[in-house]
């Protein structure tokens, strides 16, 4: 165990050095751009789209969730139907599907269906990139959010909601106080990888032309041809907020932690046993 310890540190430690002496690296250049307007702009809008859209997705989540465990079969069939679908088809194809609605719906109206229109427009000026984005991010992160809070509320055992029953407790406080605490659990370590691969998702964006921080970096490399340093700058920064997010999450899921675990410290211990011990010397 030891030999393999030291040769996977050896190839680790020679990967490193290898990447960061290799003079391709350009360093200065990534010192550079690290913090140019065009840059933390375009990480401004990653951070913001993926906030909102993690937001969204669980919100709609949650109502989905309840649909799939619903007693109605028109509402569970509904929700497996939309999780089928957007779980289905690649997110890439979702964006440019949205992106380029304007080929299937030339004007995009609201009104009541087969009714009076109240608002139309064409579609073109309506469905930007930002919103083709938001709309699609979200629809796909929403199937899988749905699934998330499904598993985490199944996890809650039945037991749970008979003995708040009896004790007829209101079906809103025993969900609220009661099973939603026990399933944030289950939910919260899931929810905080979907938040980490949502942030990662947005550098999809840049196909349809979504000034995030990828599409930011290769508008640069574009015009200097300086290909490896500014994809450096923004792995950095995927980096940095992807640690920054974990550690949001590391906070949250030890907040509701609270009282599942018992950890007993050293001094404690020592002092538990000394007293059992002199209490079996006593008797």
């Amino acid at each position: 165990m030891w030999v393999l310890t030291a040769v996977v540190l050896v190839l680790t430690v020679f990967s490193v050095l290898s990447v960061a002496k290799n003079p391709a690296m350009e360093w200065s250049v990534v010192g550079d751009y690290f913090f140019s307007s065009s840059v933390l702009e375009g990480l401004w809008l990653s951070v913001w789209v993926t906030v909102l859209v993690t937001v969204l997705s669980l919100l709609l989540g949650a109502v989905l969730a309840a649909m799939r465990l619903s007693q109605q079969p028109v509402l569970r069939g509904l929700a497996w139907g939309y999780v089928w679908i957007f779980r289905s088809v690649p997110l890439l194809v979702q964006l440019l599907v949205w992106f380029n609605i304007g080929y299937l719906y030339p004007k995009l109206s609201f009104g009541i269906p087969w009714g009076p229109t109240f608002v139309e427009a064409p579609a073109r000026e309506v469905m930007t990139a930002v919103l083709a984005a938001l709309l699609g991010l979200t629809l796909h992160e929403t199937a899988y959010a749905t699934e998330i809070i499904r598993g985490g509320l199944l996890s809650v055992d039945a037991g749970q909601r008979e003995a708040a029953h009896a004790l007829s407790l209101s079906p809103l406080f025993t969900f609220t106080r009661i099973v939603l605490p026990q399933a944030m659990r289950a939910i919260l370590p899931s929810a905080g990888s979907l938040l980490v691969g949502t942030l990662k998702a947005t550098s999809m964006l840049s196909v349809i032309a979504v000034a995030d921080l990828l599409y930011s970096v290769q508008i640069i490399y574009n015009r200097t041809f300086q290909i490896i340093p500014l994809l450096t700058v923004a792995c950095i920064w995927y980096l940095i907020v992807t640690s920054v997010l974990s550690v949001g999450q590391w906070g949250i899921e030890k907040h509701f932690a609270r009282g599942t675990s018992r950890t007993v410290g050293r001094r404690n211990l020592w002092r538990s046993r000394t007293t059992r011990t002199s209490q079996a010397v006593e008797a």
